[in-house]
């Protein structure tokens, strides 16, 4: 067995049992995966919802303006999303700013140093009519991927890690 083959057996099998530890853990009623239900609103005022993207994988990131892991993750995100912007993809970041004030600076940099082919819609956690399902968020970033029919099948709290870009991959059908 080459060390290429060997290495993805392990790294597959590792997968399984991280999945099989979760599944234990994970009361049987809750081990359906979860619909995300979100309505959210954009700075301009216009308002989506979760039904807008059936059909499509969306990856959703909380975050902070001054979370510097969570600025490392969206430079990554950023090269991910222009290289599949085209493909049932979408990526949303949502602010937990407490302040409305930082989270608008955020934007006005975001605006001023990110090319516009670069930028995913963000939005703001309290801004007026937010609502969601993702629950209470503990660690920044924290990372949501829903599939095609609308459900959660996987989250990471903290910075994204390499296997997760093979789990995003793999989420849109490669």
């Amino acid at each position: 067995m080459s060390t290429t083959s060997l290495h993805h057996l392990i790294r597959n099998s590792l997968r399984v049992m991280a999945l099989a530890i979760l599944l234990q853990a994970v009361p049987a009623s809750a081990k359906e995966a979860l619909i995300a239900q979100f309505q959210l609103q954009d700075s301009s005022g216009q308002r989506i919802d979760s039904s807008q993207f059936a059909g499509k994988t969306v990856l959703v990131s909380f975050f902070t303006s001054g979370c510097n892991l969570c600025a490392r993750d969206f430079r990554l995100m950023r090269e991910f999303y222009v290289g599949n912007a085209k493909r049932n993809f979408v990526q949303l970041g949502i602010s937990l700013d407490q302040n409305r004030q930082d989270f608008d600076t955020y934007q006005q940099l975001v605006k001023l140093a990110v090319p516009a082919d670069q930028r995913f819609p963000v939005y703001w956690r309290n801004a007026p009519g937010h609502k969601d399902n993702f629950g209470v968020i503990q660690s920044q970033p924290t990372h949501f991927v829903i599939n095609t029919k609308g459900q959660i099948v996987w989250k990471r709290e903290g910075s994204f890690q390499p296997e997760d870009w093979d789990n995003l991959w793999e989420a849109l059908g490669n």
